[in-house]
């Protein structure tokens, strides 16, 4: 075993820890704080560096930014305090040490005075940025909430498979240009070819928040039929199927789903959003809102949520369509408004705040890892 492969698992059996070794006081809060703030403010310095090729043309004038760069060094303040606490409480200092070298590497390749040190070659680039700050801005919002309000308390921060959601967290960020462009461009030419100039104008003028309902509610109805047929026809459920292996359900459950099916979600939701001409502000809008929308809804959150469980979509609504249950097969296809499925006959909310017992497909036929579940849709079925 190399001392590389060694250092991995020991950080592995550190997150992975049982709840007697994760308790207050014991140095495993600090250590991941210590560590992810590390490697966060690590990677903010490669953006840095390299703005060409790590950041998103949308976030260019906030990189570098006073605001940020104070931002960073608050970062790398906090991650060498979490760290150096790891090291003092607890007795494997594997977590405290990834976060001190992450934070002296972030201050050694130039940390809140880096500059860029490479010229913008091209117009392609990846989202490491959009990894980072969305990692931050979802984890730090939704790990606090799952740890004080869980549906299932004994499922911790680093469950089974924990690391297979995250690196499609991550594959998704640095792809984000490539899954824009190619998920946006059929609306955008069916656009140039339109001309419906006076009624495109008539919706941009619209309100803001008139624009946000109209699209959540035009998207969420052509997104709950082409859910539905991932679900209908063979050969795109082999797709779906991958999102549907997920054995646990928290805040980055939604992320596993096929590089295919993303393209094809998204490709056909995006067409109200395009050929009706909703105003830049309410697209953008709604891209936040969707995804704070499909973080919540595989969250280990176990609130009671009364009334709006009859009008949103909320966590208990969508993990029975994640059920391994024989009642829970094809039902809660919606991903803002339960409505739809009422409509369609598809709605399912047993009484007494009953949750799935588990997660997953029966037999749980899709394959471990990444790239095996990338290659599974492609492969015959014996």
């Amino acid at each position: 075993m190399t001392p590389l492969h060694e250092t991995r698992l020991k950080i592995r059996r550190e997150l992975e820890a049982p709840p007697a070794l994760r308790k207050f006081g014991s140095g495993w809060i600090s250590g991941v704080l210590g560590m992810m703030f590390g490697l966060a403010a690590l990677g903010s310095v490669i953006m840095m560096r390299f703005p060409g090729v790590f950041t998103m043309k949308e976030n260019a004038g906030v990189i570098g930014h006073p605001a940020f760069r104070t931002g960073m060094f608050v970062l790398m303040v906090l991650a060498f305090v979490f760290s150096l606490l790891n090291l003092i409480l607890r007795p494997s200092k594997a977590l405290g040490i990834t976060g001190m070298i992450a934070t002296l590497q972030a201050v050694t390749f130039g940390g809140t005075s880096a500059s860029a040190v490479a010229p913008d070659l091209t117009p392609v680039y990846f989202g490491l940025d959009f990894f980072v700050l969305r990692l931050l801005f979802t984890g730090f919002l939704f790990i606090p909430l799952e740890t004080l309000f869980p549906n299932r308390a004994d499922q911790g921060i680093f469950r089974y498979e924990w690391r297979e959601d995250l690196f499609y967290y991550l594959i998704s960020s640095m792809l984000v240009q490539v899954l824009t462009w190619l998920s946006f461009m059929p609306a955008q030419t069916l656009f140039k070819h339109t001309s419906w100039t006076e009624f495109r104008a008539w919706v941009a003028a619209l309100p803001f928040l008139v624009q946000l309902i109209a699209i959540m509610f035009l998207t969420d109805l052509v997104q709950y039929w082409v859910h539905r047929l991932f679900h209908r026809i063979p050969a795109l459920w082999r797709f779906h199927a991958v999102h549907h292996s997920a054995q646990h359900m928290d805040w980055m459950a939604g992320a596993r789903m096929h590089f295919l099916e993303i393209l094809i979600l998204r490709g056909t939701t995006v067409f109200p959003m395009i050929l009706l001409g909703f105003s830049q502000t309410a697209v953008n809008a709604y891209v936040l809102v969707v995804y704070l929308f499909a973080t919540f809804a595989h969250s280990n959150l176990g609130w009671r949520l009364g009334l709006m469980e009859k009008f949103f979509v909320t966590p208990r609504f969508h993990h029975w369509h994640h059920g391994i249950e024989k009642e829970a097969v094809d039902v809660n296809f919606a991903i803002h408004f339960p409505l739809f499925d009422k409509i369609f006959g598809t709605h399912h909310m047993p009484e007494n705040n009953r949750w799935p017992s588990g997660y997953g497909i029966g037999g749980h036929p899709v394959p471990k890892g990444y790239w095996q579940q990338f290659l599974y849709p492609f492969r015959r079925k014996k």
